[in-house]
């Protein structure tokens, strides 16, 4: 736990938190904090309920939401701080992610570690290979991904809870949802018999496209290259997709 996000219910005054879930564990346990140490914390910045996907941050600057908590208490029962901020939350990656939603244990690591890479926008789509049970796994209850954001910003030092949209049917996900990301950008779609390594690097706003465990149908590939969107390989190996998916962004990414 790099940064101890807080939530606007941990207020108890205009400057002043009390923690007693596992933030307070963390703090006694691994921290071991004393009356006067100095803790790194950032205010939680939930998205907005914008239609498009424009990116959190871009072309404007983020409200400063970072900073340090002055432990004022630490016991059994509570933690409290005294806090100040002042910091800017550091900038969002440029990148859209769109995942077909892998199994439970999967989706957590992808979540975090997308989060902890700066994307704001996850994209979950069905595919053939995908399990229609997954669709209805407790991972996928709103409480649950919140949770795996909010590990993600804890270890980047972030504030701004990304935003993850659910698309149970392909076609209209490709065909419709995508047009979107299309006007903003080009999308590059993960896939082993695509262009080898691809691009490095890029700029402006892209999407980036990582299908299930097996790959992409011949159907599914037909879709993406019928609609113009370009197929990228990381190589002849077969990498899982959490794998896949950090490798990509870090990549493409700035």
């Amino acid at each position: 736990m790099n940064l101890i996000v807080l939530e606007p219910a941990d207020f108890v005054g205009p400057d002043r938190v009390r923690l007693h879930d596992r933030r307070l564990t963390h703090a006694r346990k691994y921290l071991k904090v004393a009356v006067g140490d100095r803790l790194r914390v950032g205010l939680v910045d939930e998205p907005d309920d914008e239609p498009d996907e424009g990116q959190r941050g871009q072309g404007s600057s983020p409200a400063p939401k970072l900073g340090h908590g002055e432990v004022l208490r630490c016991d059994q029962d509570a933690l409290e701080l005294r806090i100040e901020l002042g910091t800017r939350p550091p900038p969002p990656s440029q990148l859209v992610l769109a995942v077909a939603l892998p199994r439970p244990p999967t989706l957590a690591k992808v979540l975090q570690q997308g989060t902890a890479l700066g994307v704001k926008r996850f994209l979950l789509f069905h595919s053939r290979r995908v399990e229609k049970t997954y669709w209805q796994a407790s991972a996928m209850a709103a409480a649950q991904i919140r949770r795996q954001l909010l590990l993600g910003l804890e270890q980047c030092v972030d504030t701004v809870v990304p935003r993850v949209e659910l698309h149970p049917r392909f076609r209209p996900f490709v065909e419709d949802r995508l047009a979107v990301a299309r006007a903003r950008g080009p999308v590059f779609v993960g896939h082993p018999s695509g262009e080898l390594v691809g691009p490095r690097g890029i700029a402006g706003s892209a999407t980036v496209v990582v299908g299930p465990e097996g790959g992409f149908v011949d159907f599914e590939r037909a879709r993406f290259e019928a609609l113009g969107d370009r197929f990228v390989s990381l190589g002849p190996r077969v990498l899982r997709v959490e794998t896949a998916v950090v490798a990509l962004l870090a990549r493409l990414g700035p």
